[in-house]
C-alpha cells in the first residue's frame, strides 16, 4: 500500500474500474504525488480483462484468471476503495453522488464506465434478451445457461445479436463450451444449435475481407446459422422478429450490439455524442468540463472516433494518469494521440486465433498461443504486487491558494497535544450540519441544543446499561467505517437485552486542509448516525481530535427494566443447551490479509466486500428471537475471539462445553486466509486461552483450529438455548436475515478437568 504521511491536499476521483483506470491505479502506486488522494468508486470488486473474457467463455481460464480484483489494486495503490453505484455528478459543488452513501468530493474526476447495452429502442428487449454487459450480470446468466442446457434433454436453441467481432467470438466461445460439457456427459447429440443476426449485410464489417471468409468457414464448418441483413426489431420470450418480418424462435437470445453511454450520463450536463458516450478532446478531457476526464468505451473523440475496443482503453491508461496529474499540479496537459492500425487477435472458440489488423491476415493455434502470452503478461501486472517501501513525507506537488498553504503548514507541523489537537469548531459543526440523529423525547440536551454535556431522563422503571468501544480505522472508506464503528458499539447493549438510548462520540482524524477534514468527518458520521437512528439510538455528543489514524468509538447507554426481566448475561448458561453462533467468523484473520500482500497469496476483494457486509449486519433483531427461544446466556463476538468469549461464559455460568469446529460458520476466505499463516496481529494474545482446552493437541491440525482465536469486529452473537427450541430458533433467525446462524456446540457439566471446553473434530 503506497498511503503516505503527507496531508491530503487534492481528490482525484475515479468513477468505474475499466482498463484505463486500471493503468492509472497502477501507475499511481509506482509514483504517487504528495498530497494527492485516489478514490475508486465501482460497483463490482471484480472487473473483467475483456481480452480473455470468450476464453473464460469456453473454459480455458478460470474466473479468478480473467478478473482484476480491483479492490486489492486500489489497496496497493494508495488509493480509497468505495463500492456502490454513481448516480450523477454535481459539477457545481464538485461531488459524485452515489446510491447508498454520501456524496464524494473531487478535484478532478475521470469516468472509465465502458458502454451500456441500449435495448429500449427494442420492442422486449429488455425483458427477454441476455445482454453481454454488464459482465458480471451476463456471467450470472450464464452459468445459469449451463446447467439449464446440462439438465434439459434435447438441444437448445440460443440466439446471438450482433455479428461484430464481440458477437463473432462470443458465439464460438460458448458452443465450444457447451458441445464440450454436453460430451463430457455423454449427450454430444444434444449439442446446441446457434444463429448469429448481423443488421449488415456482412459479418465482422470493420475487418478486412480474408478476415471474415475465414469466420464465414468457421461458422458454417460448426454449423451456426448466419443472418444477415436481419435487424431484430422485435424480442418476445422464445421468439425474436427481424425488420423483414422472419420471425425465429429462441431458447435463449443473447444481445451484443447497440451499445450507448450509461442513462446517469445525460443528466450531467456534459456534452456528449449520438449515442450518448461523453465527448472528449485530445486530452482526455471532457469538451465540456476540464475538470472531468473520460476513457474506454465511454469516451467519444471529437477529432477522431474510435471503434469501442478494449485496446484503445488500455492505450489511453497512460496519458490519462499523466493528465490527472498535471491537472492537480497545474501543468500543461498532454495530447492523446491514437494508433491508426492495430491488432486484432479474436479467437475462434477452441485454442485457435485469427488476426487482424488493416488488410493483414494470419490464422493458427500458434497465433492463440501469442494471445495468451500477451493476455497473462497483461494480467500479471494488476495481481502480482511487489512490497514497496513506504514513501517519506515529502513536500506537496500541488499549487495551493495563500490560506489553503497556510493549512497545509499548519497540517504538517508539530501541534500541542491540548487544545491544538482538536478539530475546529468551524470544521466540525459544518460537518455535522448534515447529519441528523434521530430525535427522543428523554434525550433532554443533546446535540439539537448543543452545551458542555448531554443530558438524558432515565424512565421510570428503567436501569442503566454501558458500554464503551473504540478503534483504528482499517478499510480507507470513512463512511463505511462509521457504519461498522456504530454498529461494533451497539453489540454489547443488545447481547444484554437491553434498548439503545443514546451514544457519544470520540474520534481522531488525520490533519489536513480544512475541506478534506470536514469531509472525512462527514463521512464518517453520516455513516455512523444512520446505524444509530436505525437502532433508535440518539448521538448526543462527542470529541474530534486529530491524529495520525483514522479512529473512531461510541460510549453507549442503553434502558433496560430495572428488576433486570428479560437480562441475558454471560453467566446463565446451564447444561444441555446448544450454542448457537449468529453469523460467520473471520474478520480479523481476513482484514490481516487485506492489509499485506503475501507472496504466493492472494486476499481476494469479493471475500473483504462479503466480510464488509456481515459487519454491517446488526444484532439487534436476534437478540428477541433467541430469548423468545428461551435463550439463557448470551454475549457478542468481539476482539477475544470465539473461545475467548465463549470461557467468559462458562466461568460464570460454571459449566463446561463441547465447541464442534466442523460446524463454524465461517467467512469467505477465512479458512484461505490462516492456511497460508496470516494471522490478526491480536491472535498471539487470545492463543494464551488455548490452556482452557482438553484436546488442544488433537485439534491443532484442524483447519478451523486457528479461527477459534480469531478476534471479530462487529461479531455475531454468541448464545445457549435450550436443546429442544434450537431448530426452530436458527429457522427464526435464518427468516429474519442471519442465514448463517449455526449450532456450534453444547454445553456440559462442570467436570473436574481444569480445562472447561473440548473441541469435536
Amino acid at each position: 500500500m503506497q498511503a503516505t504521511a503527507n496531508p491530503v491536499l487534492r481528490d482525484i476521483v475515479l468513477i468505474g474500474g475499466g482498463h484505463s483506470h486500471v493503468g492509472v491505479l497502477r501507475m499511481f502506486a509506482m509514483r504517487p504525488v504528495p498530497g494527492v488522494r485516489l478514490t475508486l468508486v465501482c460497483t463490482d470488486t471484480d472487473t473483467p480483462y475483456s481480452g480473455m473474457l470468450p476464453g473464460y467463455i469456453a473454459g480455458h481460464y478460470g474466473f479468478d484468471e480473467v478478473h482484476i480484483d480491483l479492490r486489492r489494486l486500489a489497496q496497493f495503490a494508495g488509493a480509497r476503495y468505495v463500492r456502490d453505484e454513481v448516480t450523477g455528478i454535481d459539477r457545481a459543488a464538485r461531488k459524485v453522488l452515489c446510491r447508498n452513501r454520501p456524496p464524494l468530493a473531487y478535484d478532478a474526476l475521470s469516468i472509465n464506465i465502458g458502454s451500456t447495452p441500449r435495448l429500449a429502442p427494442i420492442a422486449g428487449a429488455a425483458e427477454h434478451a441476455v445482454p453481454v454487459k454488464p459482465i458480471r450480470r451476463f456471467n450470472e446468466r450464464w452459468l445459469a445457461l449451463l446447467d439449464r442446457v446440462r439438465d434439459h434433454a434435447g438441444a437448445t436453441t440460443i440466439a446471438v445479436v450482433g455479428a461484430g467481432a464481440g458477437g463473432v467470438e462470443l458465439l464460438l466461445a460458448m458452443q465450444y463450451r457447451l458441445r464440450n460439457e454436453l460430451a463430457a456427459l455423454g449427450r454430444a447429440g444434444d449439442a446446441p444449435r446457434f444463429h448469429l443476426f448481423s443488421a449488415d449485410a456482412r459479418i465482422l464489417p470493420t475487418h478486412n475481407a480474408a478476415v471474415r471468409r475465414a469466420f464465414e468457414g468457421v461458422l458454417a464448418e460448426r454449423g451456426v446459422t448466419v443472418h444477415c441483413d436481419a435487424e431484430v426489431t422485435r424480442v418476445e420470450a422464445g421468439r425474436l422478429q427481424t425488420r423483414s418480418g422472419a420471425v425465429f424462435d429462441a431458447d435463449e437470445i443473447v444481445w451484443v450490439t447497440q451499445a450507448g453511454g450509461a442513462a446517469w450520463l445525460r443528466e450531467t450536463g456534459l456534452a456528449l455524442d449520438g449515442d450518448g458516450f461523453i465527448r472528449v478532446r485530445d486530452t482526455l478531457q471532457s469538451e465540456t468540463d476540464p475538470l472531468v476526464f473520460a476513457a474506454g468505451d465511454c469516451a467519444s473523440m471529437i477529432d477522431r472516433p474510435l471503434e469501442k475496443a478494449g485496446v484503445f482503453a488500455v492505450r489511453m491508461a497512460r496519458p490519462l494518469a499523466e493528465n490527472l496529474r498535471r491537472s492537480i499540479t497545474g501543468e500543461g496537459l498532454l495530447s492523446y494521440r491514437p494508433q491508426r492500425h492495430w491488432l486484432a487477435l479474436i479467437s475462434t472458440g477452441d485454442r485457435h486465433a485469427v488476426a487482424s489488423r488493416g488488410a493483414f491476415y494470419a490464422r493458427g493455434d500458434l497465433l492463440w498461443r501469442w494471445k495468451d502470452w500477451i493476455d497473462r503478461r497483461f494480467m500479471r501486472k494488476f495481481t502480482e504486487f511487489e512490497a514497496m517501501a513506504e514513501p517519506a513525507p515529502t513536500a506537496a506537488a500541488v499549487p495551493l491558494a495563500a490560506e489553503e498553504q497556510a493549512q497545509a503548514i499548519s497540517a504538517v507541523a508539530m501541534r500541542c497535544g491540548g487544545c491544538g489537537a482538536k478539530v475546529g469548531a468551524t470544521v466540525l459543526s459544518r460537518a455535522l450540519a448534515n447529519v441528523h440523529p434521530v430525535e427522543r423525547d428523554d434525550v433532554l440536551i443533546g446535540l439539537h441544543a448543543p452545551d458542555d454535556a448531554a443530558v438524558v431522563r432515565v424512565p421510570p422503571g428503567k436501569a442503566m446499561v454501558h458500554t464503551v468501544d473504540f478503534f483504528r480505522a482499517f478499510i480507507d472508506d470513512p463512511w463505511l467505517f462509521g457504519r461498522i464503528a456504530a454498529n461494533h458499539a451497539l453489540g454489547d447493549i443488545f447481547a444484554m437485552g437491553a434498548e439503545a438510548q443514546s451514544a457519544t462520540a470520540v474520534a481522531t482524524v488525520p490533519p489536513g486542509l480544512e475541506a478534506k477534514v470536514e469531509d472525512t468527518v462527514y463521512q464518517m458520521m453520516a455513516g455512523a448516525v444512520a446505524v444509530l437512528n436505525e437502532a433508535g439510538c440518539a448521538l448526543v455528543g462527542g470529541h474530534t481530535g486529530e491524529g495520525s489514524e483514522l479512529a473512531l468509538g461510541f460510549a453507549i447507554n442503553g434502558l433496560i427494566d430495572e428488576r433486570l426481566a428479560g437480562v441475558l448475561t454471560k453467566g446463565g448458561m446451564r447444561p444441555g443447551d446448544a450454542l448457537i453462533l449468529t453469523k460467520p467468523i473471520g474478520t480479523g484473520t481476513l482484514f490481516a490479509a487485506h492489509k499485506q500482500f503475501k507472496a504466493g497469496f492472494a486476499c481476494k476483494g469479493r471475500w473483504i466486500d462479503a466480510a464488509l457486509e456481515s459487519m454491517q449486519v446488526s444484532n439487534r433483531a436476534a437478540l428477541p428471537i433467541l430469548v423468545a427461544h428461551g435463550a439463557t446466556a448470551c454475549t457478542d463476538l468481539t476482539g477475544f475471539g470465539l473461545l475467548g468469549h465463549l470461557v467468559e461464559m462458562t466461568r460464570p455460568s460454571a459449566v463446561d462445553a463441547e465447541l464442534d469446529l466442523n460446524a463454524l460458520p465461517l467467512l469467505a476466505g477465512a479458512a484461505e486466509c490462516v492456511a497460508a499463516g496470516v494471522l490478526s496481529s491480536l491472535q498471539p494474545a487470545n492463543l494464551r486461552l488455548r490452556r482452557a482446552l482438553r484436546n488442544q493437541q488433537e485439534a491443532l491440525a484442524h483447519p478451523n483450529y486457528p479461527l477459534i482465536f480469531d478476534p471479530q469486529t462487529a461479531g455475531g452473537l454468541l448464545a445457549s438455548v435450550p436443546a429442544d427450541t434450537v431448530d426452530a430458533c436458527l429457522a427464526a433467525l435464518c427468516a429474519a436475515g442471519y442465514p448463517r446462524a449455526a449450532r456450534i456446540g453444547r454445553v456440559l457439566a462442570q467436570g473436574e478437568a481444569l480445562e472447561p471446553i473440548r473441541l469435536v473434530l
